[in-house]
């Protein structure tokens, strides 16, 4: 993989939008946040998965199990762990045997009936981890239920975990805003910065546009989730997720002085043999000092990192002074490349187009200087190459960057 090493693109929460040079990070690093294993409800082993992600050119993985973390005891029976699979040939435990030795797996039996103890994160990370090379986060996928349904939100670099909320006298709104409080309260009292996302707004329709734009402690959302059951583009008279994203971005900044959402990708995967195989479908560059948790969160705070499903830059500016947005797309192969540069003006919220497109680009080099009215502006670049691993019919290669112009 060719990384991006070229300029930063900052947007700083709280301070002046400005462009920084490349010598204010050391590196681009590829990661995917939302993860799941059989510690909740994936089918492989947390090890196997990590090594998949090691493997495929990802820098850093976070482990995020629904309300758990991988820590303490957890056995499975061989049976519920076979019964996961819906594999032709070798099953999770076999692949693992092979993969780590049959000494590996922690087997035992009880009352006639066979058992694997699950390892902890503890206990596998020092295979993989190398310093500056490979990170393993800690995470959870905090999966609260409100009056509209499912809100789940990923909370990453944790120290222990967050407890969800499951309510269904309360709102989408305040199931958020409790668990994002019970965040902050970790943070305070560890002094370790944690990052959370808002996942699959449109999963089961349980999170609206309006949600996301007024529980502004929330300022991370998936504008690309790799789960097909998500809803990513929308249906008749619901909006698509990066519909979302402009829905919510217009009404924070046009009518609540607050600050923006910004857009990850994930793959949300669950499945790795079998069935709907899930792993390298969206992702996120962070252009961090150091390849560590709180590094790679203080960089995400700060807006160096853009969401990608197969589109890589090579440069990457924003000129808060000129208002203007410039980069360069990494060829691949005869891939030919649209970029469409998005936002919405100043003005009534309810008079201005949302989600305008103010220019489009066919080239892979793209400078474009923001209108004066301009609230905001972000890009989405779209790639004529189809996605290895798509997650929804005629799937291209893309990559979505964080809004500018609004600081």
């Amino acid at each position: 993989m060719i990384r991006v090493t070229s300029l930063l693109f900052l947007i700083a929460i709280g301070y002046s939008s400005t462009a920084v040079s490349q010598t204010d990070v050391s590196q681009w690093y590829r990661g995917n946040t939302h993860t799941h294993s059989l510690w909740s409800d994936g089918n492989d082993f947390a090890e196997m998965i990590v090594d998949w992600y090691h493997r495929n050119d990802y820098d850093f993985i976070a482990l995020s199990d629904h309300d758990i973390l991988a820590e303490g005891r957890k056995v499975m029976s061989v049976d519920k762990i076979k019964a996961r699979q819906r594999a032709i040939g070798r099953d999770a435990i076999s692949k693992c045997d092979k993969r780590f030795g049959a000494d590996w797996l922690d087997r035992f039996e009880n009352d006639g009936v066979a058992y694997i103890r699950l390892k902890t994160l503890e206990e596998f990370r020092g295979q993989f981890e190398k310093p500056g090379e490979f990170y393993i986060m800690k995470a959870e996928e905090v999966s609260n239920a409100s009056s509209a349904g499912p809100v789940h939100i990923n909370a990453l670099n944790l120290e222990t975990r967050i407890a969800s909320v499951k309510d269904r006298k309360l709102d989408s709104r305040e199931v958020m805003r409790r668990v994002l409080r019970a965040i902050a309260d970790q943070e305070e009292k560890t002094g370790k910065p944690i990052l959370s996302h808002l996942n699959h707004p449109n999963f089961k329709w349980a999170v609206t546009a309006q949600d996301l734009a007024h529980v502004t402690e929330e300022r991370f959302f998936e504008v690309y989730n790799g789960h097909p059951s998500i809803n990513h583009l929308g249906s008749e008279g619901r909006p698509s997720d990066e519909q979302i994203w402009d829905i919510a971005n217009t009404i924070r900044l046009g009518e609540l002085d607050a600050l923006p959402l910004f857009g990850v990708a994930t793959d949300d995967s669950h499945t790795y043999h079998g069935g709907d195989v899930s792993p390298g479908r969206g992702w996120i560059m962070v252009g961090a000092d150091q390849l560590d948790g709180d590094a790679l969160i203080l960089a995400m705070r700060r807006g160096d990192f853009y969401a990608s499903s197969g589109v890589y830059l090579q440069t990457l500016d924003y000129d808060a002074k000129t208002r203007t947005l410039s980069f360069s797309i990494q060829p691949d192969g005869d891939a030919e490349f649209t970029t469409e540069l998005i936002g919405s003006r100043k003005g009534d919220t309810k008079e201005v187009e949302i989600g305008e497109v103010f220019a489009t680009f066919t080239s892979t080099t793209v400078s474009f200087k923001l209108p004066k009215d301009a609230l905001y502006v972000r890009a989405a670049i779209t790639s004529s190459a189809p996605h290895s691993n798509p997650s929804f019919p005629k799937q291209k290669k893309q990559a979505w960057l964080q809004p500018v112009g609004w600081k």
